[in-house]
């Protein structure tokens, strides 16, 4: 089977031409495929009954995910879907939702999607890490969480504003799929989100953030750093090799310069191992000066034996930084209670890590 949300607009074009019909039905499925979500072909009606049945014949099809489970927040702000992928692969996709500033404005929705099913990575404190690693997804897999999400935000009369790939997996170690993904949602005849409006998240992959940085995108970049010095990270991003904290670093200040992109390094915070004010300070070091911004996460609960820090610590890490002269803020938090926010997907119930903490010098 061969899912139409897989094509670019040129690519649809061709498909068009090549079945005998005139270039302007590539736009009739576009714009059904992108702004009215059929679930199957003969509900495109604006092609005629005899094309429609020629894409079938085709084996073309629409839509790659069915909706298993859905769980809400009990502010009703954070969705969580439970989807399965054609081959009935199951993965987890989250809406976050933040409330207009203006008295009667849409809110502002933020679709946080997966690339592969489960993570190779295996960061000790994440439980999609700790899930292991399944497959790659397919870029009409990705857009296939945000069409989802659009069709359930139609239904309220809102749309979705902002799409991160944060979700499960690692993006940049499903490149080729991930960057088709971002060119459909942001392409004017596709999905149409502004490229401003979309950030991806690695763990740092430097190969990838600068063959990222060469695709001509106006899109965000947030680094995983989580550590200020390379033994601590490497133990707790056991796949981080022989990148350096400072090769992260320089990875990002030549993105920023030449996508003129300001990169955030993401930073989670854990209860006696990254969070002190010792560590702060050398982060700081390291940070000070070069344009980047901090997202400090304090560590979401997942099967783990990680602890999250406290306020008080987590409030003074901030301010180490933020006196230092670096950017930087703590994460709205979203969705903890349902296992939506960063870090808990996964999809499948274990039991307790067998990460056990270790003594670090850090």
């Amino acid at each position: 089977m061969k899912d139409l949300y897989r094509l670019l607009p040129e690519e649809m074009e061709s498909l068009v031409i090549e079945l005998g019909q005139p270039r302007y039905r590539a736009d009739q499925i576009l714009y059904s495929l992108y702004y009215k979500f059929p679930e199957k072909i003969s509900e495109i009606k604006q092609l005629p009954a005899k094309f429609r049945d020629a894409l079938s014949d085709e084996g073309f099809t629409i839509g790659s995910t069915k909706e298993i489970q859905r769980i809400k927040s009990k502010d009703g702000e954070t969705t969580k879907l439970l989807l399965n992928l054609r081959d009935e692969t199951p993965i987890e996709s989250v809406l976050m939702q933040y409330p207009s500033k203006k008295l009667f404005g849409h809110p502002r929705s933020t679709i946080c999607v997966s690339t592969q099913v489960g993570c190779a990575m295996g960061c000790v404190f994440c439980a999609t890490g700790q899930m292991g690693f399944e497959r790659n997804m397919k870029a009409e897999e990705i857009v296939g969480q945000v069409i989802h999400f659009a069709k359930i935000l139609l239904e309220k009369g809102q749309h979705i504003t902002n799409i991160v790939f944060m979700g499960m997996g690692e993006p940049l170690a499903n490149y080729s799929e991930t960057i088709r993904a971002v060119k459909l949602l942001t392409h004017p005849r596709g999905f149409g989100i502004g490229q401003r409006n979309i950030t991806i998240s690695t763990i740092g992959i430097i190969s990838g953030i600068d063959k990222l940085a060469e695709e001509n995108l106006q899109i965000g970049l947030a680094i995983s750093l989580h550590a200020p010095n390379d033994k601590l990270r490497n133990w707790l991003v056991p796949t981080a090799g022989s990148s350096s904290v400072k090769d992260l670093i320089n990875a990002g200040k030549r993105f920023f310069l030449k996508t003129g992109r300001r990169v955030t390094f993401e930073y989670a915070l854990i209860e006696g191992i990254n969070d002190s004010p010792e560590i702060a300070t050398d982060l700081a070091s390291l940070l000070k000066d070069n344009g980047s911004h901090v997202n400090l996460i304090p560590l979401n609960p997942t099967t783990s034996d990680f602890s999250r820090p406290r306020r008080r610590n987590v409030l003074e890490f901030e301010r180490i930084l933020y006196n230092s002269g670096v950017n930087c803020t703590v994460r709205v938090e979203k969705g903890t209670e349902i296992s939506a926010a960063c870090g808990q997907l996964r999809t499948d119930v274990m039991g307790k890590s067998n990460n056990k903490r270790k003594k670090i010098k850090k």
